[in-house]
């Protein structure tokens, strides 16, 4: 779809082009294989000679659609759909690392991604260091080694909101020959273009604010098509050398821009699945048409709630990128100008005891291992995502332990006011 049109538009209308007499709803294709006439047109497809479909674990036309319409709204060349965002962050740094590589991740990041990287992807024979995003970039160069093949961070961390530079981490990344990847789950396409400000490749948990609804599971890489892996060739190899399991084919010289993606979907969807099912993307899809009209709503609540947390007698400590007086407000103001996202943490003055106390006490909100829909949920970091840390990567990951995350929904905001009030006087009984 034309760049002229606006997100609230490519919300609606990218993807799914229909022709004449075609459905104007997306279709669900609910099929594994696809019918081909001739051995020799299958062959092509399996030789990546010809486009097409023919297994539902490697590509399938829905997943595409929606696939698209998410590049579109942050303005990458292509995408690839997962069946979580755990797998989205795997994939998009498997598919150009190997045993034998580097890594470098911020420290403050969702514990899912800081367990992958830091021990599976470990076991695999690729090492992470974790980083402090905030340090300068002097200090920063330090990480980098002659085997580092990418820098991981994210928009908005989850769930410390700790606001990520893009622009500094991206020149670094750059200066090492490297790619940046950020997850840009909490702030969406609507409040932040990464792209724009040098990042490479993008994620999402699409579980969160793109679904909006809590209904499906589910990931997406997009990449930029900015990144020059043939003037990295020695670093990567998997892009830039022939690929054995194809007949040879470089990615790079047959598929230019697209080669990342490609390499995704014909080569690690191929050997590990994790492929979304047609049914998740139809009902992604429903949720991405309403996703600018919901984060509005969210980052509105947000505010609010934010505003009346920080002058409440019982809390010593909020984290909101939105409110003035927070460390990382001019940073938001530079990359989010129109909002940041629906989330909250903050403190309680009666530490973890007082916060299981609220938690318990809340009637609207629900405690969920979830966030970014719209419901109010709240959940207590320490006890749950990050609950394989111990103290000190806690503190690393910018998790107290009294620390809550409030994720603010789309209610009424003076009935979550109100609930929240009763929950902080319950509190302190």
């Amino acid at each position: 779809m034309s760049r002229e049109y606006r997100i609230e538009t490519k919300c609606i209308q990218s993807g799914w082009k229909p022709k004449k007499g075609e459905p104007r709803q997306m279709p669900i294709y609910q099929s594994t294989t696809f019918k081909y006439d001739t051995t020799d047109e299958m062959g092509r497809l399996f030789d990546l000679k010809d486009n097409g479909y023919f297994y539902t674990r490697c590509q399938n036309p829905t997943n595409d659609f929606v696939a698209a319409k998410i590049a579109d709204l942050e303005g990458g060349v292509a995408a690839v759909l997962t069946s979580s965002g755990q797998a989205a962050n795997f994939y998009a740094v498997f598919n150009i690392c190997e045993a034998g590589d580097h890594v470098i991740c911020a420290s403050a990041i969702y514990g899912g991604t800081l367990n992958v990287l830091g021990v599976t992807a470990k076991k695999m024979g690729i090492e992470c260091t974790f980083i402090d995003v905030d340090a300068p970039a002097e200090e920063l160069e330090k990480a980098f080694r002659p085997n580092t093949k990418a820098v991981v961070a994210e928009t908005i961390a989850n769930p410390s909101l700790v606001v990520l530079d893009i622009e500094k981490m991206a020149n670094l990344a750059h200066s090492h020959g490297v790619p940046l990847i950020v997850d840009n789950t909490f702030a969406t396409p609507v409040n932040c273009n990464p792209f724009q400000w040098g990042a490479d490749i993008i994620t999402h948990s699409t579980t969160k604010y793109m679904d909006g609804h809590a209904a499906q599971v589910g990931g997406a890489i997009v990449d930029s098509g900015n990144f020059d892996w043939e003037a990295h060739a020695e670093k990567f190899p998997g892009l830039t050398q022939p690929d054995e399991s194809y007949h040879g084919v470089v990615y790079t010289k047959q598929f230019g821009k697209a080669a990342y993606i490609t390499k995704i979907n014909a080569q690690l969807m191929r050997d590990l699945g994790s492929i979304p099912s047609p049914m998740n993307c139809f009902i992604l899809n429903l949720g991405l048409e309403s996703m600018v009209l919901r984060v509005e709503r969210h980052c509105y609540n947000a505010q609010k709630t934010a505003e009346y947390l920080e002058a409440h007698p019982l809390v010593s400590k909020v984290n909101y990128p939105g409110l003035p007086g927070d460390k990382y407000y001019e940073l938001a103001q530079k990359y989010m100008p129109k909002g940041t996202c629906g989330v909250i943490s903050f403190e309680l003055k009666g530490g973890r005891e007082a916060a299981v106390k609220f938690m318990d006490s809340l009637k609207l909100a629900s405690i969920v291992t979830h966030v970014a829909d719209a419901k109010t949920s709240v959940l207590h970091p320490a006890s749950h995502t990050h609950r394989q840390l111990n103290d000190e990567q806690l503190v690393a990951a910018g998790v107290s332990p009294g620390m809550i995350r409030l994720s603010v929904g789309i209610e009424h905001i003076e009935d979550i006011l109100e609930d929240l009030e009763q929950a902080l006087a319950a509190s302190e009984k």
